[in-house]
């Protein structure tokens, strides 16, 4: 971690982001941020929502494939 306890893009996970956005959502639920600084907050936590909507995505697609017997990928339906 880098910059006083912030992940930079090239470190952050899954659960840093996750971590990080709970954190923003705390303060900004506690009522005790000026008006500017929430806003920026809430920008933040958007682009920490996204980043974390993404790698799930990308995570059920993953999961979603499962190895045949002859090893190639194919969709797994559940039906």
């Amino acid at each position: 971690m880098k910059d006083g306890g912030k992940v930079t893009e090239m470190e952050k996970t899954f659960e840093n982001a996750l971590q990080e956005l709970e954190g923003i959502v705390k303060e900004l639920e506690s009522g005790n941020v000026d008006l500017d600084n929430a806003i920026n907050k809430y920008t933040e936590a958007m682009k920490l929502a996204k980043f974390c909507s993404e790698k799930l995505s990308d995570a059920t697609a993953k999961v979603n494939k499962i190895l045949t017997e002859d090893n190639e990928l194919k969709e797994f339906n559940a039906e």
